[in-house]
């Protein structure tokens, strides 16, 4: 969360792009652009939350994808597995399968992230003095959200470190001494998690030596499952280590997850049209009378991310079932093992504070972008205000501060162009466009008469 370029895991792929704008259309953010046929994402602005690529009926936009061949370069290969990935599987398939499957595809040690709840509430890891509600940062797209859009609630983002790096700590803790390589990586249901741990210099990307994503995991897991379904693993199995969480922890990725285990009155917002509504009222609200804030840009929560596999809505459901056999305690065996590193972890139990990220500013001068800011209520005013987004833009006012920059020509605005196009090219005049092609000799003619 420090000042640093933002890495993207989105990407879209030209060939395959057919500038159709649905995926323009819903990006929370008004990242996306169409230029030439084809989708542009604008990196200040996008928040790597997947809206575009979960629309996109071409398979146009890509995300990263890590494969289970980087293990390789480590003797010891830790994977940090959410909760909710278990989640992606049928009831036929128990925890323990699931397990042994994840071993065998190459890591040497399993560790539930969520059992970062646990240590934290061991520790006893109190809130650094902040504003009201305390915001949490469990989500990585509402944490750029936040950095990008609203910095004025930067005060209010937790500064605890959230659990799967506090699981990642926890785990060089208990292999420090070894003498082999570690290698630490991250199984995410979510392209902005691939995002924030790719960010050269972040928290994530010290910790983290790579990152898979759930369908790939998946479907690895799933393979294996599938030509050993009828095999004996009891012995193995016993032999295994086996990830260990509370009931409260396993269901934080969930939506009330958080908030349920707060004191105080809290709420949760969960999708991020939703989440950015939301936080536009509570900028204009002074006394909103909340102390907690579970903000997800995925609908459901971490079961609704990009990355999942199963339908969210089944994948909830079999986590909250899968939680109701889990301990409400942690058994003494990791009681000990959180004890024994509680000193080297008592020392990083905090984040640096969040910096704001200028997206899309009209001019780096003031008075300059002063200047761009009333061009641009000069040119909404003879746009159509209708967002019909047929110019390449996703609203009026964004094809108006584009036009304010020299990033795109009012001539795209099909509206205007169905009107008269004599003072269509008037316009362009006036906002310092030359008519070219066709527009020259119709204006030249025009012109000799």
């Amino acid at each position: 969360m420090n000042d640093l370029p933002f890495h993207h895991s989105l990407h879209v792929i030209e060939e395959k792009c057919k500038g159709c704008t649905h995926c323009m259309k819903r990006c929370p953010t008004k990242a996306i652009r169409i230029f030439g046929g084809k989708a542009r994402i604008f990196s200040d602005l996008c928040i790597d939350c997947g809206q575009c690529m979960a629309v996109c009926p071409n398979d146009a936009i890509e995300v990263e994808q890590d494969s289970f061949e980087q293990l390789n370069a480590y003797h010891h290969r830790i994977g940090i597995v959410p909760a909710v990935f278990f989640a992606q599987f049928a009831d036929t398939f128990s925890e323990g399968q699931i397990c042994r499957a994840l071993y065998e595809s190459g890591f040497t040690h399993l560790y539930l992230s969520e059992t970062g709840i646990d240590i934290l509430d061991k520790l006893g890891a109190p809130e650094i003095e902040h504003d009201l509600p305390l915001i949490s940062n469990f989500c990585p797209s509402v944490q750029r959200l936040i950095q990008i859009r609203f910095p004025l609630l930067l005060e209010n983002l937790s500064r605890v470190r959230p659990p799967a790096q506090m699981v990642a700590l926890f785990a060089k803790a208990e292999l420090k001494d070894q003498n082999d390589s570690i290698g630490i990586f991250y199984i995410t249901p979510c392209a902005a998690k691939i995002a924030q741990i790719k960010t050269e210099g972040s928290e994530e990307n010290s910790l983290f030596q790579g990152v898979i994503n759930f369908d790939t995991a998946y479907n690895k897991v799933r393979t294996f499952l599938e030509m050993h379904k009828h095999q004996e693993s009891t012995d193995k199995l016993a032999t295994l280590s086996f990830p260990t969480v509370t009931r409260k922890a396993s269901q934080w990725s969930l939506v009330k997850g958080q908030s349920n285990a707060q004191r105080g009155r809290s709420l949760s917002v969960d999708e991020v049209h939703n989440v950015i509504e939301f936080l536009d009222q509570l900028e204009q609200e002074d006394n909103i009378n909340l102390e907690f804030l579970e903000l997800d840009a995925c609908a459901e929560g971490c079961p609704g991310g990009i990355l999942t596999v199963r339908n969210r809505f089944l994948a909830s459901e079999r986590l909250r079932h899968w939680s109701l056999t889990l301990p409400k305690e942690l058994p003494p065996s990791l009681i000990k093992r959180i004890t024994d590193q509680s000193e080297a972890l008592a020392k990083n139990l905090y984040l640096n504070p969040p910096q704001p990220k200028g997206a899309m500013k009209l001019d780096q001068d003031i008075g300059k972008a002063l200047y761009k800011l009333e061009k641009v209520h000069q040119i909404l005013a003879v746009l159509p205000s209708i967002d019909c987004g047929l110019c390449g833009s996703p609203t009026c006012r964004a094809l108006a501060e584009d036009i304010a920059q020299k990033e795109a020509s009012i001539r795209q605005c099909v509206v205007l162009k169905l009107k008269d196009p004599k003072e269509l090219n008037a316009l362009a005049k006036i906002w310092g466009e030359r008519p070219t092609g066709a527009s020259v000799l119709k204006d030249d003619q025009e012109q000799d008469s």
